[in-house]
């Protein structure tokens, strides 16, 4: 039977631009050595949307922008039931499914989901409600503390609050806390602080990114992570740890590890992990989630799980989290991208 053809998004209008360049060519290997015919579209931090036709390689450079043959501009088709990518001179392709591999803002929040929802086109990840959901930090924590889930103390502000409202906040959530945007990922624009001076500056700087910041509390103890794959039918992978070597796990820690480690199995006890994982499970539906997503929380020393948040797009590395906890339960990288594809195809 002929493999469905899969129209990739990469790139993307957000902080994480470059986050998704190294998981969507990891992504379009995978694709192209499963057999399943591919159509690269790329968006740029501007917004512009490219087909594009070059080396897999250039992608995860950075570099794919370089040769402007092999970029040519695109637009989907939002006629419902015409999955068409159309291209210049009246020439389109078509495809079957969308793998949009977003991270951030314009891409993982919904926004994406929802425009090809809208067009009737299959879309393999989780849908507008869940994606957007689970986006929001306040908002999830709101939903996963009525699944019955512990949650982070914390305070939500919005752009033009008096700074004195937020020191207050601040000061009765006690240091060190954190600070964050709303929408937000790959821990940009989110800084620990460790006392009332440096409040300003982080407030300032988790504004420059949303219009909604949060006050976090800090969690003691360390942060785990359980992938979760399926829709009707759920199978997660071996919960990991994050050990860290330094104040928190921020942007730099998370793709590079200078100082942290990922321990997959995490070091913990065999019935604290199927914890972790029927928690994820637990959570996963209660986000309406679908085909895949990673949920984290942190672990106290007291042995209780608190929610952290959920990815609804994870990095698709073949060193990332989320694959290397479901290697670790015995599914290669290949046969995962196979598998996210067969449950995005599903109506």
């Amino acid at each position: 039977m002929l493999k469905p053809t899969i129209l990739v998004l990469f790139g993307g209008c957000s902080s994480e631009h470059t986050v998704s360049l190294s998981s969507a060519c990891a992504v379009l290997g995978a694709l192209k050595r499963r057999g399943y015919p591919v159509l690269p579209v790329a968006i740029t931090p501007e917004g512009a949307w490219f087909y594009y036709t070059g080396p897999l390689d250039a992608i995860e450079r950075g570099t794919w922008s370089a040769d402007a043959a092999l970029c040519l501009p695109c637009l989907p088709s939002l006629t419902r039931g015409e999955n068409y990518l159309y291209l210049p001179k009246g020439e389109k392709r078509s495809y079957d499914a969308v793998f949009p591999v977003l991270h951030g803002k314009n891409g993982e929040d919904g926004t994406v989901q929802g425009l090809f929802e809208l067009a009737g086109a299959p879309v393999i990840g989780c849908g507008v409600l869940s994606s957007a959901l689970c986006m929001d930090k306040d908002r999830s924590h709101k939903i996963a503390s009525q699944a019955g889930v512990r949650v982070p103390e914390s305070a939500v502000f919005q752009q033009g609050d008096d700074l004195s409202l937020i020191e207050a906040a601040a000061e009765k959530l006690g240091y060190p806390l954190f600070v964050k945007p709303v929408r937000g990922g790959s821990s940009i624009g989110i800084t620990k602080v460790l006392g009332p001076s440096a409040l300003s500056s982080a407030v300032t700087a988790a504004f420059e990114l949303d219009g909604e910041i949060l006050l976090e509390k800090e969690v003691p103890g360390f942060e785990v992570g359980c992938a979760v794959l399926g829709t009707d039918s759920l199978t997660t992978g071996q919960p990991d740890e994050i050990e860290l070597g330094g104040a928190f796990f921020g942007f730099e820690e998370k793709y590079s590890l200078k100082t942290s480690r990922i321990h997959c199995p995490a070091r913990v006890s065999p019935e604290k992990a199927a914890e972790i994982q029927e928690t994820a499970k637990l959570l996963f539906r209660a986000f309406g989630c679908r085909v895949c997503a990673r949920v984290d929380f942190f672990l106290t020393p007291q042995g209780e799980l608190v929610f952290n948040e959920v990815n609804t797009i994870p990095g698709f590395t073949a060193h990332s989290r989320y694959p290397g906890m479901m290697r670790a339960v015995g599914i290669g990288f290949d046969e995962l991208i196979e598998k996210l594809v067969s449950l995005g195809v599903q109506p």
